[in-house]
């Protein structure tokens, strides 16, 4: 990948968006640690404000493409990154979506890289972008598992043979290389697995920092009980409540702390009500600062059906905290003796118990264990820089 070194290198992003999201924090993680002189994040996104003939305008502000403003946005453009938008794809508008993808690779020569973290429909845009002169092409897996029904079926179809239609297969966890690429074509060796780091230093559990908070939120000496992540299928949120409501039984003092935004967040709040817990459930919304709620927790809860490697488990045990997860999560976020893992098909008793027993134990200092097992992201950043300036995933 020959070059000018004092030319920026320009790096596009594909997304469904730059919503307060696992991947799209860990982008974000990874952006910030950026010499941006030298490397430069844009972002391609997804919404249905959007129709084939105004795709691939960049928006220099918020909103000005008829799309909402999300949660990355503003800070996006103060790093001097860029944000462009491509209509949704629903299958049925595959023509257009495809001539959409054609018109923006052919009006945007800058990039030197286009690394797609939407594996549903990396199989049509990165194939395009790479004839329309791209060097570098990487397909980034970081999920294992999709949503059930049609929408499902149709992600699977359209990933066939992706390997075979990128440059690089990258993938979070061996589980969700094997999702997104297939089992054969990781055992050949063909995906790099690089686990999904995060800025583990600011997680760092503070005695201190955990007081003010709990003051802050009204809590004193509760057992709370905590979760991050999306309102949608995949995080099981009806099971996560059925077992707070078991430990409740065992508990009266436990509170669950909820942070997290998404289309199933009312019929949660009306279950809550049904089982008569609503007055001990904090529905905290999405929080930059993210990092101070991981203090107020005493426990981590975490029984999603999929994950690909969860970066709010590697951050829960970044702040300490002891965490319960389901068996469906791969072991390889496992960075300390913290996490346990249990069988979502088991009674939400069981769970309940497990986390009352396990609910007195002492917050410690997991900075080192994170860095040791790859899971800082100073330490990555050092390895991506070398990839987008070279191609060389040798130090990845």
């Amino acid at each position: 990948m020959g070059r000018d070194m004092s030319e920026t290198v320009r790096v596009l992003h594909v997304l469904g968006g730059v919503g307060l999201g696992g991947a799209e924090s860990r982008i974000m993680d990874l952006y910030r640690q950026m010499n941006r002189n030298e490397i430069q994040f844009d972002f391609l996104v997804h919404s249905s404000a959007v129709n084939s003939h105004t795709n691939g305008s960049s928006n220099p502000h918020p909103g000005t493409s008829g799309r909402k403003p999300e949660f990355y946005d503003e800070e996006i453009y103060s790093l001097g990154g860029r944000i462009y938008v491509l209509p949704k794809f629903k299958v049925y508008n595959y023509f257009a979506y495809r001539k959409a993808v054609k018109d923006f690779f052919r009006q945007h020569h800058e990039f030197r890289v286009v690394q797609g973290h939407m594996t549903s429909t990396a199989g049509i845009y990165l194939p395009v972008a790479k004839r329309c002169g791209v060097p570098v092409t990487v397909a980034h897996s970081r999920n294992a598992g999709v949503v059930k029904g049609l929408k499902g079926i149709a992600t699977k179809f359209f990933r066939r043979n992706l390997a075979e239609k990128a440059d690089y297969c990258f993938a979070c966890s061996v589980l969700a290389g094997e999702d997104v690429f297939g089992k054969e074509v990781v055992r050949q060796g063909r995906v790099k697995i690089i686990h999904n780091a995060i800025d583990a230093g600011r997680f760092t559990f503070d005695a201190k920092r955990r007081e003010e908070v709990r003051k802050r939120l009204g809590l004193a000496d509760e057992l709370v009980v905590g979760h991050v992540g999306r309102f949608n299928y995949q995080k099981n949120h009806p099971y996560l409540i059925d077992i707070f409501a078991k430990l409740c039984e065992i508990r009266p003092d436990a509170v669950l702390l909820l942070l997290g935004e998404g289309p199933d967040q009312e019929s949660i709040r009306a279950k809550c009500r049904t089982l008569g817990i609503e007055e001990r459930v904090r529905f905290a919304g999405n929080q930059k600062m993210v990092e101070n709620y991981y203090q107020a927790m005493d426990i981590f809860l975490l029984p999603s059906f999929f994950e690909g490697l969860p970066g709010v488990l590697v951050e829960a045990q970044a702040a300490g905290l002891r965490c319960f997860v389901s068996d469906t999560v791969t072991r390889e976020a496992e960075a300390t003796d913290l996490v346990t893992y249990l069988s979502i098909g088991q009674p939400p008793e069981l769970w309940a118990e497990k986390i009352a027993a396990g609910a007195d134990y002492p917050r410690k200092d997991t900075y080192q264990k994170l860095k040791d097992a790859g899971f800082d992201v100073k330490t990555q950043a050092a390895g991506y820089c070398l990839f987008y300036q070279k191609g060389d995933s040798s130090e990845l």
